[in-house]
């Protein structure tokens, strides 16, 4: 693995380093061994960054997929130029759905903490939907079988089953903010998502209250990018969807989401 400079990301630790310097190791695989590879599950902020450092070498034949649109927890597909997989559907990973009595309520937390028990890392676990009555679980299908034979979580009985049904899938709820900004500072972005002034936006996120998708920042000035997600402890989470356009008197236009 070479390592490579990332002076264009934004203080990149060193366990980031490695990962995506692995990821370009990949993409050299791919158009000169003709090699598709794949990651572990990554987070929102390991697939920001993957994104960003994918675009500056200008590399295209990627995937991030999560098993159903708008997953959370994604894995990384590098494949040639000319493959003819379905990139998809040669995804080494499988949904497992999990049926248990209405009345019995578990949550997020007692089914990664049911995997964890198995000796099951957090890599091999995509996002976990949690409904009345079902959870669907995605996970690598080196776990698969693992995952199929738990018949309890926590003292809940549970029937495990392949597969997971789209419809069960909740989308997003937003409600949408529009306006202008100086800039696309951070402070500024959030100052308008929150409707508090730039100086108020400020001391939140100095105060270390803030996160832009899930990496803690402390600096009012770092650039907000379309997509991004900025979190604030206490107030809620938003995405800049879109950047649209300048005005008359050379203010930015944009939209952010906030969700509800």
């Amino acid at each position: 693995m070479k390592l490579r400079n990332f002076s264009f990301l934004n203080d990149p630790s060193d366990d980031d380093k490695r990962l995506l310097s692995t990821f370009l190791d990949w993409t050299e695989m791919a158009e000169e061994k003709y090699i598709t590879k794949y990651s572990a599950f990554l987070d929102e902020r390991q697939c920001r960054l993957c994104e960003k450092v994918m675009a500056s070498v200008k590399y295209e034949n990627y995937l991030l997929w999560g098993g159903y649109e708008n997953a959370e927890r994604k894995m990384l597909c590098v494949y040639p130029q000319y493959s003819d997989e379905n990139i998809i559907g040669s995804y080494p990973m499988q949904a497992v759905t999990f049926r248990f009595r209405p009345e019995d309520k578990l949550s997020h937390r007692d089914f990664l903490g049911s995997l964890m028990a198995l000796g099951i890392t957090r890599g091999c676990v995509g996002d976990i939907l949690v409904n009345s009555g079902s959870a669907s679980v995605f996970v690598k299908d080196t776990v698969a079988l693992d995952v199929l034979g738990i018949s309890k979580i926590g003292r809940v009985g549970v029937k495990p089953e392949e597969g997971f049904d789209a419809k069960s899938v909740k989308e997003p709820e937003f409600r949408e903010i529009t306006g202008t900004v100086a800039s696309l500072r951070l402070d500024s972005v959030l100052s308008l998502a929150l409707r508090i002034s730039r100086e108020k936006a400020s001391a939140l996120i100095k105060g270390g209250m803030v996160e832009i998708s899930h990496e803690k920042t402390d600096q009012p000035s770092r650039t907000v990018e379309p997509g991004d997600k900025i979190s604030a402890r206490g107030h809620g989470k938003f995405l800049l969807r879109s950047v649209d356009g300048v005005s008359h008197k050379d203010r930015i236009h944009i939209t952010i989401c906030k969700y509800i």
